[in-house]
């Protein structure tokens, strides 16, 4: 690895968990090595660390030492074959990078997985799911006016692409093969598109006969999911493999699981923080860590017996009646990779982001 890349991904034991979220944002490699003051390697940071932190309720503002693993692989410099014994121990201890330390226990190089392929940057494989994927077209996209008097919302243009094709888009290139809209607002729009485009993958759908919220039309589909599947709103740009969301939905045993993004919260004013009848103190424009609802969820056949049939129901609503009876709705916390474009400030940001 070039000196530069790695000198990116050696932290120090205080860097906080928001800003190593942000490192990793930069670096695009999955992976943090964190130093002592002698420079000797003392643990490694990755996105599923962070994640398991937050969902055991860690602070941002906590030192990543506090969640980082301490029972890390490396191979020491000037080990013979050395990228022999790297392939042998990333496929043993299924990881995509491997330090290499000198005698003092300092990095000197990462190895990466594509580094061994045989053919250097040749594509792996992507395994193919059967479930299914509801992508939930019906509503009026007000927040889109005036585009939506004219278009509905699903067929919006992204370049040369329109709203809904991108996201089939992304999801067929983790390797989902069936999806299912539901529709309502200018339908017959959406049908024509979908008759005549030339997609890659299977598409179906069902009308709803009323505006039935964020979730009661999966109450329609209840003879057509028999397995695990995968619902995302119709704004919804998700740069991430949803299998890892799958597996980690499995593991939880949950009825639910809800993909959820860090977002900051900014607040341009000065805050009064009041007690006891005073003014105690001016927070001057704070923001505030949140994780929140991208709007993307993967499911359980079972959840939709909680929607009555032909009830308007929406998804919050959906989640509290499972929570309130005792079933477990887990959440799979990511840093980056989200985009709703229902906001005109994010359909720009997606036109810039995906060069079309």
């Amino acid at each position: 690895m070039e000196q530069n890349k790695l000198q990116s991904l050696l932290v120090p034991p205080e860097l906080t968990i928001k800003e190593a979220m942000q490192k990793l944002n930069e670096s695009a490699q999955k992976i943090l090595f964190v130093i002592d003051g002698r420079q000797r390697l003392v643990g490694t940071v990755t996105d599923g660390d962070i994640r398991r932190a937050i969902i055991g309720g860690n602070g941002f503002s906590d030192p990543v030492a506090k969640i980082m693993y301490r029972k890390f692989a490396f191979l020491t410099r000037g080990a013979p074959a050395l990228l022999a014994a790297a392939k042998e121990l990333m496929i043993a201890r299924e990881i995509e990078q491997l330090p290499v330390l000198d005698e003092d226990g300092a990095v000197r190089d990462v190895i990466l997985w594509t580094d061994i392929l045989e053919k250097k940057g040749a594509d792996v494989p992507v395994s193919r799911h059967e479930n299914r994927v509801v992508i939930m077209a019906g509503g009026k996209g007000t927040r889109m006016d005036p585009f939506t008097r004219i278009f509905p919302k699903p067929l919006i243009p992204i370049g040369k692409k329109t709203v809904v094709e991108m996201i089939m888009d992304q999801f067929h290139r983790w390797g989902f093969q069936h999806f299912i809209l539901t529709l309502n607002y200018k339908k017959e729009y959406i049908k024509v598109f979908l008759q005549e485009a030339e997609l890659p993958y299977g598409v179906d759908w069902i009308d709803e006969p009323e505006f039935l919220g964020t979730a009661g039309s999966l109450s329609l589909l209840k003879d057509h999911l028999g397995d695990t599947f995968v619902v995302a709103n119709c704004d919804s740009l998700l740069d991430l493999d949803v299998a890892e969301v799958l597996a980690w939905h499995r593991d939880q045993g949950a009825i639910m699981t809800v993909i959820g993004c860090y977002h900051e919260v900014k607040i341009h004013f000065g805050v009064l923080e009041l007690g006891e009848g005073r003014l105690r103190r001016i927070l001057e424009k704070p923001s505030h860590d949140t994780i929140i609802n991208t709007g993307i969820y993967v499911l359980e056949p079972r959840a939709i017996d909680y929607i009555p049939a032909g009830e308007e129901v929406h998804m919050d609503g959906l989640i509290g009646k499972m929570i309130a009876a005792g079933e477990k709705v887990s959440v799979y916390p990511i840093h980056s990779g989200w985009l709703d474009i229902g906001q005109w400030d994010q359909y720009k940001k997606a036109i810039r982001d995906y060069d079309l």
